[in-house]
């Protein structure tokens, strides 16, 4: 295995209220660019420019947020519902619909948000935007027709997924977290087999929803980390490379409740 074998290849970055507060620049400034440079922020591949929605659209894309548009796993009784709904350009997507209050503060909401937004890859199911109106939080992203693969590994009735798709799984995915962490989004929140969808095309791809909180009260993360470089979980902190090892960080990846 190649890569760095001494202390001098990486630092450790420690919390302080002084990172906090570059933190707070570093998401300023991207909300910046994003406005101020439209053209790399615009439609690529197909992607639109991300973007604020208002609730009257989104409410109007999802039929008022009818129950028979809820695609969640869970149906009506997922914490946070997911709706599938199309835009007047006829373009389907998938709305996430937070319980209220899961996120008190708008501004922080839309931080996160924009942070996620800036990500645009192909092995993702990636954000195209959000909605804070008075209580109401909720994301927009592409919208993936294939179901999960979740179902597609347990309530399969006739076959069962083959051997090489599940190998394809765990490469774009690898991939799609790799790109996630050298891009600044280290950490994956409650990746399972519910969290990796089929496109148009049958290719998985992952949730960007993931890549938020599922809440946040001011004080604590109400979420299941499911996903982090090895050494932030060992001590909190995340290093920076200047150089990785052949086998990445994405290769430590799994999908709880799935078993191949």
């Amino acid at each position: 295995m190649g890569g760095c074998q001494s202390s001098s290849c990486f630092t450790i970055t420690h919390p302080s209220d002084e990172d906090d507060r570059e933190k707070e620049k570093e998401k300023e400034v991207e909300r910046q660019e994003i406005e101020d440079a439209p053209l790399r922020y615009s439609e690529v591949g197909g992607i639109p420019a991300f973007a604020e929605f208002s609730l009257s659209d989104l409410r109007a894309a999802a039929s008022n947020f009818s129950p028979e548009f809820i695609v969640s796993e869970g149906g009506e009784k997922a914490p946070n519902l997911v709706y599938k709904g199309r835009l007047p350009d006829k373009r389907w997507i998938a709305i996430k619909k937070f319980t209220r209050m899961a996120w008190p503060d708008a501004k922080q909401f839309a931080d996160e948000a924009w942070g996620v937004g800036k990500l645009r890859h192909p092995r993702l199911a990636n954000l195209i935007g959000y909605c804070c109106d008075g209580d109401e939080r909720l994301l927009v992203a592409e919208y993936m027709p294939n179901e999960t693969l979740a179902r597609h590994l347990f309530h399969w009735e006739k076959q069962t997924i083959e051997w090489a798709m599940r190998l394809r799984v765990a490469l774009y995915i690898s991939e799609a977290l790799e790109y996630c962490s050298n891009e600044g989004r280290p950490l994956y929140h409650d990746l399972n087999a519910y969290r990796v969808l089929f496109d148009q095309d049958g290719d998985p791809r992952l949730s960007c929803f993931g890549l938020m909180k599922n809440s946040r009260d001011g004080k604590s993360y109400s979420t299941n980390l499911a996903y982090t470089p090895p050494e932030f979980m060992r001590t909190g902190w995340k290093l920076h490379f200047r150089e990785l090892p052949d086998v990445g960080e994405s290769q430590w990846m799994s999908f709880h409740e799935a078993s191949f």
